[in-house]
Order: C-alpha cells, then sequence, then structure tokens
C-alpha cells in the first residue's frame, strides 16, 4: 500500500468516528504514521484529502453494495440483493468505517458547515434514490410487479428506510436492530411482487 492510499484510508476511519472538521491533519499524520512533509507531499489542503476519501468511500460503496447483482435478472431480486449487501458488506464494516456510514456522518455534519462539500455528499444520496428508483420501475415495466404498485412512494420508502437504518447503527451498532430494518425493506418489496412471483 502506497503512503497515499494509507493517508486516505486512516483518514476515512478518523472522519467516520469523529467527522471532518473535528479531524485534525496532525491526527491523520500520526494514524498513518507519517510526517507533515508526507502529508503534503501527496494533498495540498485538507479539503483535497476529503475529496480523495469520499471518491474511495464510494468506490468502496460501489464494491460492496453492487457485489454480484449483475447476476440477477429480475430487477426486484437485483435491489432484494442491494438490501442484503448493504447490511452484510457495507454498513457493518467496523475496520473500514468504525464510526458507521460515512455519508451520513458527512451529510449531518456538513450541512451547515460547508455546503460544497455537503453538495458533493448528497449527490450520491440522489443517484442511490434515482437508482431505486429504475430498479423499481423495470421490475413493473416486465410485469414482476403489481399493476398498481406506486413505485415513487416504494422508492420513497426504501430509501428513507436505508438512511434511517444507517443513521441508527451508527448510534446504537445493533445488528439485531439492523437487521429488523432491512427486513421490513424485504416485505415492502414483496408486497408490490405479483401473487405469482412471491419470493424475491
Amino acid at each position: 500500500m502506497t503512503l497515499k492510499d494509507r493517508i486516505i484510508d486512516e483518514a476515512l476511519k478518523l472522519f467516520s468516528l469523529k467527522g471532518y472538521a473535528s479531524t485534525s491533519t496532525t491526527e491523520i499524520i500520526s494514524a498513518a504514521g507519517t510526517s507533515k512533509g508526507g502529508f503534503y507531499n501527496h494533498f495540498k489542503t485538507k479539503e483535497e484529502l476529503f475529496t480523495a476519501a469520499l471518491s474511495r468511500a464510494r468506490k468502496i460503496w460501489r464494491e460492496r453494495n453492487l457485489a454480484g447483482l449483475d447476476e440477477i435478472g429480475n430487477p426486484l431480486k437485483r435491489l432484494q440483493k442491494l438490501l442484503e449487501n448493504y447490511r452484510d458488506l457495507y454498513l457493518t464494516d467496523s475496520h473500514t468505517f468504525p464510526g458507521g456510514c460515512i455519508f451520513v456522518t458527512f451529510a449531518v455534519e456538513l450541512a451547515g458547515q460547508n455546503p460544497e462539500l455537503a453538495a458533493e455528499v448528497n449527490e450520491g444520496f440522489t443517484r442511490l434514490q434515482r437508482m431505486i428508483q429504475r430498479l423499481l420501475d423495470e421490475g413493473k415495466e416486465a410485469a414482476f410487479t403489481k399493476p398498481e404498485a406506486d413505485t415513487a412512494r416504494v422508492t420513497e420508502i426504501i430509501f428513507t428506510g436505508l438512511l434511517g437504518a444507517c443513521v441508527i447503527y451508527n448510534l446504537d451498532h445493533s445488528r439485531n436492530n439492523l437487521n429488523t430494518t432491512i427486513a421490513s425493506l424485504i416485505l415492502t418489496l414483496q408486497d408490490i411482487q405479483r401473487g405469482d412471483d412471491v419470493s424475491v
């Protein structure tokens, strides 16, 4: 692992625990086992490091949450797999994100402090919501859902449910509560399925 990668990884851990503003470059330098010179050879500013860390966090999010989705034909099953991956591969990864989902941490912290950085974070939430909507719409077009299914409403339920699960898990790290929330979202998917295809 290069020094640059180590700095980013340690920054992600600290950002997830303490937030961006409350994490000093000195703490990051110490955690990465480098010097000020080593740090500033790779990052001119803390904000530049934030951009690199956010990019790495997004890459991790995609690798974990989208794992195996391409192998599934039914859009509803792909969405269920996303929910399961979120529960099993992403949110409970205490090594990479010891403080929980870094995107929620950033969104809450930066909303009132740094609108530009907050906008970068919120872009990811917008893409997630659009992805959920797209999968549900594809499922409806392919007749996997009941004709009357309101995909916009279900999108809102699943999207806000995921964010809620994330916030609560950041607070209590309870696997039981997380399992219950994800199970409820999966049941929401099952509720809109056609009667002859009840197993997502």
